[in-house]
């Protein structure tokens, strides 16, 4: 019989690589997700159920009536720049939810947990790459949230024995290798999307902010990590708590940082179209390298990026750009005919 595992978020863009994964490995994967973030055709696999992660009676009906294995958690609100104007948002959300959520794992005695962090945890680093002994400084209500999050995690440890696996991803990027799914956020706040967006045509132009950092091109460095290679390691650590081992905190990357000049290039190069550039000032909170270390995991999980390289994770990206770009063409042409 299949272990079922609840996924919440599954119909965002990382959740969804996640289910279908899930499903590959032989899962029953159990969808919740409000819709605010996600679609409903991204769900390829297992069962969805629409409700909000705050609405307590929805989360016991659905321990009742699954026999969860383990939670994995993707239902986050990720927009930094919004976490800043609307911290409340971001703390009931983040936070908040998480712990009712917990909650409700507690009760019905489900004691495997993991949880998508982020970079955003540690704020401007003192070193790169950066390990999981790295100082932690979050900048922003964002990070704050994340890092709050793993702490009330460790407490549940202690009070309840729930064993948590806390990922911390840098920068994920690409898509579904077999173009199924990819990236939907709406407002769209990734660069290499927005990049891609700008080769498609729809976008006309991607701005750079910043050429003044103390990077050889001046441009900020990023650690971009295929969501396949994300979803392995989740898998990989789904396995290792169901076979008891203990939870844990591990940074996710290549190790490689991409300056963002490097990835408009390997852009163009992919896409074998010219991509036009707005130069744009600083962002504040903008450190000039995000590289990680990921060699704990690694070590710890077994886990070895597969899809590491920057023009296989933008050739995948690239391939659900344009067929995202195709069937809003077809949609617009459709809507002229009527």
């Amino acid at each position: 019989m299949k272990n079922t595992v609840l996924v919440v978020g599954g119909a965002g863009y990382i959740g969804s690589h996640m289910v279908k994964r899930l499903d590959q490995a032989g899962y029953f994967p159990v969808v919740l997700d409000n819709m605010s973030q996600g679609h409903r055709d991204a769900v390829t696999a297992g069962q969805l159920i629409v409700s909000d992660l705050g609405d307590i009676h929805a989360l016991d009906v659905i321990f009742q009536a699954y026999k969860i294995a383990a939670v994995m958690h993707f239902a986050s609100f990720i927009q930094v720049g919004e976490s800043v104007v609307l911290p409340g948002k971001y703390y009931d959300n983040n936070v908040g939810n998480t712990v009712r959520l917990l909650e409700a794992m507690v009760r019905h005695g489900v004691d495997n947990f993991i949880f998508s962090s982020s970079a955003a945890i540690f704020g401007d680093p003192d070193y790169v790459p950066i390990d999981e002994k790295h100082p932690k400084r979050p900048i922003n209500p964002y990070g704050r949230s994340k890092l709050m999050v793993e702490q009330i995690l460790d407490d549940f440890t202690h009070a309840h024995g729930l064993e948590s696996v806390c990922l911390r991803y840098f920068n994920a990027a690409g898509a579904d290798p077999e173009g199924l799914l990819g990236e939907r956020h709406e407002p769209e706040t990734h660069l290499i999307p927005l990049v891609l967006q700008a080769a498609s045509g729809r976008r006309e132009a991607i701005t750079v902010f910043g050429r003044d950092y103390d990077t050889p091109d001046g441009t900020c460095i990023r650690d971009y990590i295929h969501v396949q290679d994300l979803c392995d390691v989740h898998l990989l650590a789904l396995e290792s708590l169901l076979s008891g081992g203990s939870g844990g905190h591990y940074n996710l990357g290549n190790g490689n940082g991409y300056s963002v000049a490097e990835v408009i290039a390997a852009a163009e190069k992919v896409t074998g179209r010219k991509i036009a550039q707005i130069d744009g000032a600083r962002r504040a909170g903008d450190p000039p390298r995000l590289v990680a270390d990921s060699r704990l995991a690694q070590k710890k999980l077994g886990w070895v990026p597969r899809m590491a390289d920057l023009d296989t994770i933008i050739q995948h990206a690239w391939q659900w750009e344009q067929k995202r770009f195709a069937e809003k063409t077809n949609t617009e042409e459709q809507a002229y005919l009527k």
